[in-house]
């Protein structure tokens, strides 16, 4: 397996958290299959800090792709699937007597993700550009208060930046989510380093912000308010640690990520799991 397919991989096991400078070769495909999971959480990172009723797990099943299409440009696709419950749901603005919890449960599409990457310099360091639109495909149900996705549409401009010395490699990108429909826009920065620890094992920590810029003032339902799922300005200060064990050109991928701050988002770490084959 060459090094960019290594490098390809470690960046998507998990949920997209940090962007890779490397493109693909022309007519070669990357693919990964994921499921990532924050489960059973009812803590919130806000302004300050505060508790949802019931508890929630969110699931993602998630494909992503690349192809190049030359040997600069790469056309990139993510698909989510998001599989969300919410157990033990008590409705603050109901009077009932007795037991009232209540449980419910989604699944449908997330964002759905196009993008281009494309390489201006691939020397000791790698620099490019990339842009990836997310679409509005995600889904609201009423009843739960079940939110799958932003309901916009975002397009992240980054720049993406990489080197690889020795068993080690770094790279960081910076950019921004402009969201619509009267969604805050967030600034993105992160970055990430790794090590070869043995012939098949990589090992890597990473770092990744978001920032809103709350300059959005959409609305929500009461109760989505109330769970902050993909509400407005959400944003994080993140960090976490990922791995992959490789054979050939297939490989498992897993991680998880935590974050030390935030507003709007879980005080609860995510696990992933993955296995990519490039073609």
């Amino acid at each position: 397996m060459k090094p960019i397919y290594i490098l390809i991989a470690l960046f998507f096991s998990l949920q997209i958290t940090a962007q890779s400078p490397w493109t693909q070769e022309k007519g070669r495909f990357f693919a990964n299959l994921s499921y990532s999971s924050i489960s059973d959480y009812s803590e919130m990172f806000g302004e300050p800090d505060f508790s949802i009723s019931g508890t929630i797990t969110d699931r993602t099943y998630q494909f992503y792709g690349e192809y190049g299409l030359t040997n600069k440009t790469s056309l990139l696709v993510n698909v989510p699937l998001k599989s969300i419950d919410i157990n033990n749901y008590v409705d603050p603005a109901i009077l009932c007597m007795g037991n009232c919890a209540q449980s419910f449960s989604e699944t449908a599409l997330g964002n759905i993700t196009l993008g281009l990457k494309h390489n201006f310099l691939k020397q000791k360091w790698v620099l490019s550009g990339q842009l990836n639109m997310e679409i509005n495909t995600s889904s609201y149900d009423e009843t739960s208060a079940i939110r799958t996705g932003y309901d916009a549409y975002t397009f992240t401009p980054m720049f993406l930046a990489g080197t690889s010395f020795g068993k080690n490699y770094f790279q960081s990108f910076i950019g921004a989510d402009i969201r619509t429909n009267n969604y805050s826009s967030n600034l993105k920065i992160g970055g990430e380093i790794g090590r070869k620890l043995t012939q098949t094992i990589w090992l890597i920590g990473f770092v990744d912000i978001s920032q809103s810029l709350n300059n959005g003032d959409i609305s929500f339902p009461a109760n989505n308010a109330a769970n902050s799922l993909y509400v407005n300005d959400q944003e994080y200060v993140a960090y976490g640690l990922k791995g992959i064990l490789q054979f050939c050109d297939f490989g498992l991928t897993a991680g998880f990520g935590s974050a030390l701050s935030g507003n709007n988002v879980p005080k609860k770490a995510a696990i992933s799991f993955g296995v990519f084959k490039t073609f």
